[in-house]
């Protein structure tokens, strides 16, 4: 496989694109609008740098990055030659139903379709496709450039044959995979949720401030990040989908979203990307300053 299609340029999406991109695979990103491309490569640019800049990266092989990028905002056209379409588009289960169709409709008979969801049953987008056994779950971590894992989870008409080479090919990404099966949550975020879920809690009822939470975390369980910081950079409407998914999943209460959480999400802060959270990032991306709704 070489011809990669991957849709929805946004965080997740334009990570997934250049680090195929990078590995010598040729993409073709697809968003709804040339802005929403422009953004995504703008940020892959700027990623690029980053690694020229630590010595990892040469500016011959950021050109020849750039170069196996195209971009399209329509999928019918970008989706022409695919052997794989990875889908990266909003955590939400009717968009990605939508998209999964429209993916059936216009990919060559061979090619598998995978999803980045980080909760959403793999089993039930494919039941739309008229190829179950090619859709696949590639669950990608975030910085995408950066992190090693891919969760590979295979849906209840997932072959051997799709797994197999979506397994190898993901260690011809420089990623680790490892095979999952397809429950709410997955593993990754079925462990991480609920204990971002329990350091809001732990602010709700009072018993420590926002810095106090992340500061035990990090310092008593070697957590390179608080759980309220890590909350704000995946994005509190994020965190949100992913449990309202395992409650509706496993109708167990653990798994029921802080109404903190809720509210929060309701109020529009949603965390780096909307420049407040648990931390204001008004000034920086760093989380050096409390959010003034939990300052003391």
């Amino acid at each position: 496989m070489k011809n990669i299609v991957v849709i929805g340029a946004g965080t997740m999406g334009n990570g997934i694109a250049h680090t195929f991109a990078q590995t010598g695979f040729k993409v073709n990103l697809v968003d709804i609008s040339q802005e929403a491309l422009d953004k995504g490569l703008k940020t892959i640019i700027t990623n690029l740098d980053r690694i020229i800049a630590k010595g990892n990266l040469t500016e011959e092989e950021k050109a020849a990055t750039l170069g196996n990028i195209a971009t399209f905002t329509n999928l019918e056209d970008a989706a022409k030659n695919a052997e794989l379409i990875v889908e990266a588009a909003t955590e939400n289960l009717d968009l990605k139903l939508k998209i999964f169709k429209q993916m059936d409709d216009f990919a060559p008979e061979n090619c598998i379709l995978a999803t980045n969801t980080s909760s959403i049953s793999i089993t039930k987008i494919a039941s739309v496709t008229k190829r179950p056994e090619k859709v696949i779950g590639m669950h990608f971590m975030n910085p995408v450039p950066i992190m090693k894992l891919v969760e590979i989870i295979k849906g209840y008409s997932t072959s051997k044959e799709t797994f197999d080479r979506i397994y190898e090919m993901s260690k011809t990404l420089g990623k680790i995979p490892v095979e999952v099966n397809d429950y709410p949550g997955f593993v990754a975020n079925r462990i991480l949720m609920p204990m971002i879920n329990e350091a809001i809690e732990t602010l709700y009822n009072g018993v420590a401030g926002v810095e106090e939470i992340d500061t035990v975390m990090k310092l008593g369980m070697a957590h390179p990040m608080g759980p309220l910081q890590l909350a704000d950079f995946i994005g509190l409407d994020v965190c949100l989908a992913i449990l309202n998914v395992m409650y509706d999943g496993f109708k167990n209460p653990k798994y029921a979203p802080n109404p903190l959480l809720v509210n929060m999400v309701t109020a529009g802060k949603m965390g780096v990307k909307s420049g407040e959270g648990f931390y204001d990032y008004s000034a920086s991306k760093k989380a050096e300053k409390v959010s003034k709704m939990f300052a003391k």
